[in-house]
C-alpha cells in the first residue's frame, strides 16, 4: 500500500499508486506522491515518468473519511496542501510525465492527469469532478486542460463524467487501449521519449511549461480559496458528512 517507484533500464521511472479500496489518498499519501514524482524527475538516469495506479481506478481524490474523522481543520488544510504539492510535482517534473489512467479518474485524479504531459487511458476510464456534490471546489484548472471550456463548466456544475473516448476526440488523451494493454501502451510512449537526448527533452519540458498560457499553480490555489470559504460557512462539512454516511450504509 502506498507509492512505489521502479526505474527501468530504458530510462523510464514507473510510479505506482496502490491505496485500496479506491486510491483516495490521505494527506500523507499526497505528499508521498509529490516526493516520488519530484525525485524521479531529478534522477539523471530518468528520461520520462509513467504514473499509474493499481486496483479499481486511477484516483478518487482525497480521503474524505480521514478528513471527517479528524478534529479541527488540520486534515482539510493538509489535503489542500498535499494535492497542491502533488499536482505541482507532476507539472514541474523535470522530464515528461505519462499518466496511465484506468477506471475512475475523479477529483484529485483530474489534477494529476490534467497536469501530466501525456495521458494514455484504458477503454473503461472515465473522468469527472464531483467537487460540487462534496461541498468543495478545485481542479477545474486541470479539467480545462482536458476538455473544452463549456464542457468543463458543465462537468463542474453537474458533476457529469466523460469517458476516455470523448477525451480522445478532444485530443487530450493520446491513446485509448484495452485495460490489459494500458501499462504497455504508457510504457511504450515513455520509452520513446526516454530514448531521446536527455538534455534536449528536459529543456523541451521546461520550455513548454514556460509558454503555458495559464499558471496552473496560481489558478488552482485561487480555486482552493473557495473550498475554504465553503468550509467556513458549513457547506463543506455538511456535504462531506453526507458522503461518509452514504458510504457507511
Amino acid at each position: 500500500m502506498g507509492v512505489s517507484t521502479t526505474t527501468h533500464e530504458g530510462g523510464v521511472a514507473e510510479i505506482v499508486v496502490a491505496a485500496p479500496p479506491v486510491n483516495a489518498l490521505t494527506v500523507a499519501g499526497w505528499f508521498e506522491l509529490a516526493d516520488a514524482v519530484t525525485a524521479a524527475g531529478r534522477d539523471p538516469r530518468v528520461g520520462a515518468v509513467v504514473l499509474r495506479a493499481e486496483g479499481r481506478g486511477f484516483n478518487a481524490g482525497v480521503d474524505i473519511k480521514e478528513m471527517q474523522s479528524s478534529e479541527g481543520h488540520g486534515a482539510l488544510v493538509g489535503a489542500n496542501r498535499g494535492c497542491f504539492a502533488a499536482f505541482a510535482a507532476v507539472y514541474d517534473c523535470e522530464v515528461p510525465v505519462v499518466a496511465a489512467v484506468h477506471g475512475f479518474c475523479l477529483g484529485g485524479g483530474i489534477g494529476l492527469a490534467g497536469n501530466a504531459d501525456i495521458v494514455v487511458a484504458s477503454d473503461d476510464a472515465y473522468f469527472g469532478l464531483p467537487e460540487v456534490d462534496r461541498g468543495a471546489l478545485g481542479a477545474a484548472t486541470h479539467l480545462a486542460r482536458l476538455v473544452p471550456q463549456h464542457l468543463m463548466r458543465a462537468m463542474v456544475y453537474t458533476c457529469r463524467n466523460v469517458g476516455a473516448d470523448e477525451l480522445h476526440r478532444h485530443g487530450s488523451v493520446l491513446e485509448v487501449v484495452p485495460a490489459e494493454g494500458l501499462r504497455d501502451a504508457a510504457m511504450g510512449v515513455a520509452e520513446n521519449i526516454a530514448a531521446k537526448d536527455p538534455y534536449v527533452i528536459r529543456r523541451a519540458k521546461e520550455s513548454l511549461n514556460g509558454i503555458d498560457p495559464v499558471d496552473v499553480k496560481r489558478s488552482y490555489r485561487y480555486e482552493q480559496g473557495f473550498t475554504f470559504e465553503l468550509n467556513l460557512v458549513g457547506a463543506g462539512d455538511e456535504h462531506r458528512d453526507a458522503f461518509v454516511r452514504k458510504g457507511a450504509r
